[in-house]
């Protein structure tokens, strides 16, 4: 049934016009066969919304409609299905090749699709009478022959001014047919008097001679260098043999420049033949695919791109994908690929290898490392442009690390502070969409706990805390996190569950010998999760971790020294409210106090109270002097 057809349900409108289309899809359903092929789905307005291929069309099409789908973007594209095309192939790896073909031809939104190279440069070389090569972003292939693109600049810079040295191809822009160049059309420019071009425009150079320059450079963005470098041997050999030394000096100077640029790539294999190194990784939006080529032992084409995911694509279907793309793209006939996995390939002749070791396996650690930096970036320039986005995903991380019900909006963290059981002390600071919240914080004189007992002031505290949230019905926290290990988590949860009858998600944040954020712990029993100490999750828990430090010490050394300053000051007659705050202002701590001499302390508040103070402060410092 043809898009334009009048039967087609497409057209009519309400609870008719569904059921009819559920009709003519079960329709075409019942008479599928069970055959590999490539099936497309189209949307009520005829265009291709979704291709797919499939060993047995007839069962994986019915999987779209015979199920509840966990997606929401599958659900979706069942509900714009309208018409199903199909065709029938003889194998698996033919229908794969023909969903290829089909996918580039319609552009399907459902798809996943190679996401635009454009801001990377390319090497053209024209089809011209006369071609040239030149650095270029806008891609024509009827005009030329594209190699890369090049996401490392200097590369691609490196590859012209070696041309530039190595043969004298014209610079100009004007195209130029060979009915041009027989008829006089084309003059010379300043750059044939500058010897940058050797004047092929008005026949001064022959279209043989120039057309070779080409080919060579051809060769050479191909990876082609040793076979050139072994033609040119022979080549300055002839001409040495004919006594033609000059000529034959050009050829060892275009010799040398070659082997120059040939030591500059990266030897990693001795391996003679040519090989395409794959690698993937991958979150929840996008897939990032590293592709190597590796000609006569070195890298010849590194480039990283990407997929965006349209519906639950595995990773084995994305890569292959990605194969497919990237050897159609830059026309790599190599008959050996080098995976991180094994996957289904309708290519002939090609050896697809998994290394273990060896050079191979150096191959794809090499394109792993790629692919993972390559995410990084991408991650980090997403959230500079995006903060709110960083955040989410950060959210995510530990949504999915600890199997928390929702998103963790809120988070609060306690901390203990007190030395030797005095002038005890506790934090808690909250980070709302992983932010600190300041006008959150919250401070507490532990009122009930004697002696240095932590387990029983963070149980204060918690009880406190929540027990008031409780009763204003205030929003509680999406999640708990304890400055402490499991025993700090175990008295938090009997407050929490125990007591206050609360489902709030516990964690705890332990520290190592160096007093570093080391290991996050969830659970009951509390199970180590296992982070990435230089992931941006785990950089967020350590910045809660030192900021719940920081208010807590700080609020205790406050309290230290206001009390240090009432216990020792307030003893002195004569020396009121007033009079400490003039002291306290200027000399910052009471230790700066007792430090400063009488005739220091008499310019601030005078002979006589200064007299006082020197004979009322006890020479002998206190271990509480501390700044306030």
């Amino acid at each position: 049934m043809t898009p334009n057809d009048p039967q087609n349900p497409r057209t009519g409108t309400g609870a008719s016009n569904e059921e009819e289309r559920l009709r003519h899809l079960r329709s075409i359903l019942d008479r599928l066969p069970e055959s590999p092929g490539s099936y497309q789905y189209f949307d009520r307005h005829g265009t291709v919304i979704y291709v797919g291929k499939a060993k047995n069309l007839k069962r994986r099409v019915s999987s779209y409609f015979n199920r509840e789908h966990d997606s929401r973007k599958t659900a979706i594209l069942v509900s714009k299905i309208w018409d199903i095309h199909y065709t029938v192939v003889k194998t698996e790896a033919e229908a794969l090749l023909l969903e290829n073909q089909l996918i580039k031809q319609f552009q399907p939104r459902y798809n996943v699709l190679l996401k635009d190279g454009k801001s990377y440069p390319s090497i053209a070389v024209t089809k011209e009478y006369l071609p040239r090569i030149f650095k270029t972003r806008h891609i024509d292939r009827r005009g030329a022959t594209y190699f890369g693109p090049y996401s490392h600049i200097p590369t691609i810079n490196g590859l012209i001014e070696l041309f530039s040295n190595l043969y004298p191809i014209r610079r100009c822009h004007q195209p130029m047919t060979k009915e041009g160049v027989e008829c006089g059309k084309y003059k010379l420019c300043l750059e044939y008097h500058m010897k940058n071009c050797l004047g092929p425009c008005v026949g001064r150079q022959s279209h043989e001679e120039y057309m070779s320059y080409i080919d060579a450079a051809v060769r050479i963005l191909k990876g082609d260098t040793a076979a050139l470098r072994r033609d040119m041997q022979a080549k300055m050999q002839e001409l040495a043999s004919e006594m033609r030394f000059e000529e034959a000096e050009v050829v060892r100077r275009r010799y040398e420049l070659i082997t120059a640029h040939q030591e500059k790539s990266q030897i990693i294999t001795s391996t003679g033949h040519n090989i395409d190194v794959f690698s993937i990784d991958d979150d929840e939006r996008i897939a990032y695919i590293n592709y190597l080529h590796v000609v006569e032992g070195a890298i010849n084409q590194a480039f990283t791109f990407e997929y965006k995911k349209k519906l639950d694509e595995s990773r084995e279907e994305l890569l292959v994908r990605g194969i497919m793309d990237m050897r159609d793209r830059w026309g790599s006939t190599a008959k050996e690929i080098v995976l991180p996995f094994p996957v289904e390939l309708p290519l002939n002749d090609v050896e697809i290898t998994i290394p273990m070791r060896g050079d191979k396996r150096q191959l794809l650690s090499l394109s792993e490392l790629n692919v993972k930096q390559y995410k990084v970036d991408r991650l980090k320039q997403q959230d500079k442009l995006n903060p709110e986005q960083k955040a989410v995903r950060l959210m995510k991380e530990i949504q999915d690390h600890l199997g928390l019900p929702s998103l963790p909006m809120q988070i609060e963290c306690f901390d203990n502070s007190n030395i030797s059981g005095t002038n005890a002390v506790a934090g808690c600071v909250v980070f709302k969409k992983c932010k600190p919240s300041k006008s959150d914080y919250r401070k507490y004189n532990i009122k009930t706990v004697v002696g240095p007992d932590d387990y029983a002031s963070m149980q204060e505290v918690v009880r406190r805390r929540y027990s008031r949230m409780k009763e204003e019905g205030t929003p509680l926290p999406d999640l708990i996190i304890t400055d402490g290990g499991a025993g700090q988590m175990s008295v938090v949860r009997a407050v929490v569950e125990g007591e206050l009858g609360l489902q709030i998600p516990i964690a705890g944040l332990a520290k190592d010998d160096r007093h570093r954020t080391h290991e996050l712990l969830y659970g009951n029993p509390p199970m180590t999760i296992g982070l990435k100490q230089d992931s941006a999750l785990f950089r967020l828990l350590t910045q809660i971790q030192d900021e719940v430090h920081r208010f807590a010490i700080t609020f205790h050394r406050d309290k230290r020294s206001k009390s240090q300053l009432r216990s020792e000051l307030d003893t002195i007659p004569g020396i009121g409210p007033k009079t400490k705050q003039v002291l306290l202002k200027t000399f910052k701590s009471v230790k700066r106090i007792r430090e400063a001499s009488e005739e220091e302390l008499a310019k601030v508040v005078g002979a006589a109270k200064a007299k006082a103070i020197k004979g009322g402060l006890s020479p002998t410092p206190s271990p509480d002097d501390e700044a306030i």
